[in-house]
């Protein structure tokens, strides 16, 4: 790529078979799901704001415990000891976003009873959920629970650049400073756009410049 300044992060396969780039922001989430499963207790809890690359984590986890991703239909809908039959590890993601709690305390309860593992996924710690069973908010509250931070613009261009060339497309550092200073702070915002990027370059059949993606931005 031309004028592509070195961005040295450590890279870690997730099960769509991406990379996840480690960062600051979200060095301590990794360390832990590095523990597992040597993990204290049964479970850890990942938050942080929308986008921030929970759902990125959580694939990794899964590539590397093999874990079930548990829907929250499949929570409601199943019993929780055939739920933990299933697996050996589980994802559940958006837990503070549950419309009913008592499958969650069922199911959390089986997994301890089984000794196996819950990666947890929301926007806040659970300490903030408004949760109403006592002994449900007891168990949740006692998991470590770890925030990922807003990519700082150092990941924002890495994560750029890497989308691009995952793509195979050569672009100047000017498109990706250009980028980062007018799109959200996130790493969907990052995929979306790169993804229109694309689609216009191909649809107009013109290379990827500056107004190019002035067009883009202000199309969407």
């Amino acid at each position: 790529m031309s004028d592509q300044i070195p961005l040295n992060f450590e890279h870690r396969p997730s099960l769509s078979g991406q990379d996840f780039l480690v960062a600051a922001c979200n060095a301590d989430a990794v360390s832990w799901l590095d523990k597992w499963p040597e993990w204290s207790g049964q479970g850890l809890v990942i938050y942080g704001e929308k986008s921030c690359g929970k759902t990125h984590l959580a694939n990794v986890f899964m590539a590397k415990s093999k874990a079930l991703l548990v829907s929250q239909k499949m929570l409601i809908e199943t019993a929780a000891h055939d739920l933990v039959e299933q697996g050996e590890a589980f994802v559940l993601e958006a837990a503070d976003q549950l419309e009913t709690e008592e499958p969650l305390f069922h199911f959390y309860n089986a997994i301890r009873e089984a000794g196996k593992t819950i990666l947890i996924t929301a926007l806040s710690a659970p300490v903030r959920w408004s949760i109403t069973l006592p002994d449900l908010r007891s168990r949740l509250n006692a998991l470590p629970a770890v925030e990922i931070g807003v990519p700082d613009d150092y990941l924002r261009e890495a994560v750029l650049f890497k989308l691009f060339s995952d793509r195979q497309l050569a672009v100047d550092r000017s498109i990706v400073l250009y980028l980062l200073a007018r799109i959200e702070r996130s790493f969907e915002a990052a995929q979306d756009v790169v993804t229109k990027i694309d689609a216009e370059s191909l649809a107009s059949k013109r290379n990827i410049t500056i107004p190019l993606v002035r067009t883009v931005l202000e199309d969407n």
